[in-house]
């Protein structure tokens, strides 16, 4: 079935350095098989930025990792305000029951690079096991 997992609403700020980019984003609650819906995620471009982002509703996990093997993931529920720190990619998790709404800023001229995730993928995923949000390896991720 097509369905729309996430949104992203951005606002129209040149891509250029001095510039902020902003924007809400929207991760409807649901899996595929045990997997929780996510965004796609992504590093920079440029990839000693970073980015904020601040929950304003739902819950869930950023899952982030850097090239060095590194990797984390972070709570994700209204009120908090979540750093990426540069050169670390992150992708937004809906582990809750509505929607995962967060709104996030970066440098303008960030850029972003979603064709590393797209051909490894991250080193984790976030499944649910026997009801509650467990994260396990990803069997299809190679070093």
């Amino acid at each position: 079935e097509d369905i729309n997992l996430y949104e992203v609403y951005e606002n129209a700020n040149p891509e250029e350095p001095g510039e902020l980019q902003f924007g809400t984003s929207i991760v409807h609650p649901g899996k595929v098989g045990e997997e929780y819906f996510m965004t796609k995620g992504h590093f920079h471009s440029i990839l000693e930025t970073s980015e904020t982002y601040y929950c304003l509703k739902g819950r869930g996990f950023m899952m982030m990792e850097d090239p060095e093997w590194s990797w984390e993931a972070a709570d994700l529920e209204p009120g908090v305000v979540l750093y990426v720190p540069p050169r670390w990619a992150h992708r937004s998790i809906n582990t809750g029951s509505e929607d995962l709404i967060t709104f996030f800023v970066y440098p303008g001229d960030a850029g972003h690079d979603y064709g590393t995730i797209e051909t490894m993928g991250f080193r984790k995923l976030v499944v649910e096991r026997n009801g509650k949000a467990e994260i396990i390896d990803n069997p299809r991720w190679k070093k």
